[in-house]
């Protein structure tokens, strides 16, 4: 491409090489892209203020019955609201709480809640249950999806030191098929679990911080 010198090629301007012309196009778009995700950022944290009261400051929630949201994944979190949302995942606190969100509320608090600390849990466990999780953890295989250290990845969730008595109910309603809204993957793995198996994974899990 030439500079032009009143509306005529300027014969004194030399072509710019391909890559530099291209990173100039590109220039003002990632300029646009990083300040809108400098204000979805700061959008989700001010929509994540009404969130405290449940889920606890930065998302480190203190109450056995909400899950502790900081440091979940970003993509977990986003497809759990529009789940709510949109009636496939029904609970009477969260279905309301969700209604209202767009695209960008969802995103932007998927994303600020991923970039927060977790802090350990305080649940106190019995070092036989924890063991007794472990192995059962180890026999059904849920570091497959779940990654080491129950660290989560993309729509699989982050569950190292959540609640113990979430871990417990979120089992129970996948066993008996409350919970539906995973394509039947926890189903599956939760069928054959007993009351003492869930217990048991839940102490090793809440466990691992």
């Amino acid at each position: 491409m030439l500079a032009t010198w009143q509306g005529k090629p300027d014969p004194t301007a030399r072509s710019l090489p391909p890559g530099r012309l291209l990173a100039l196009c590109l220039l003002p778009w990632a300029c646009g892209m990083s300040g809108a995700s400098s204000a979805d950022a700061a959008a989700g944290q001010a929509k994540a203020q009404v969130c405290v009261v449940c889920h606890g400051p930065q998302g480190n929630s203190t109450n056995p019955a909400y899950p502790v949201l900081a440091g979940q994944t970003a993509r977990y979190l986003y497809l759990q609201l529009r789940d709510f949302k949109e009636g496939r995942r029904s609970d009477p606190a969260m279905s309301p709480m969700a209604a209202p969100l767009s695209r960008e509320d969802m995103q932007g608090l998927a994303d600020y809640f991923a970039a927060q600390k977790p802090l350990p849990s305080p649940y106190k466990v019995e070092a036989a249950r924890v063991e007794a999780g472990r192995k059962k953890s180890e026999e059904i295989l849920c570091t497959t999806c779940h990654l080491g250290g129950f660290s989560g990845q993309n729509e699989i969730p982050r569950v190292a030191g959540q609640q113990y008595a979430y871990i417990v109910k979120q089992l129970e309603d996948f066993r008996a098929k409350r919970r539906t809204n995973d394509a039947g993957n926890m189903t599956s793995v939760s069928r054959n679990l007993s009351d003492d198996d869930i217990r048991n994974l839940a102490s090793y899990i809440t466990n691992l911080n």
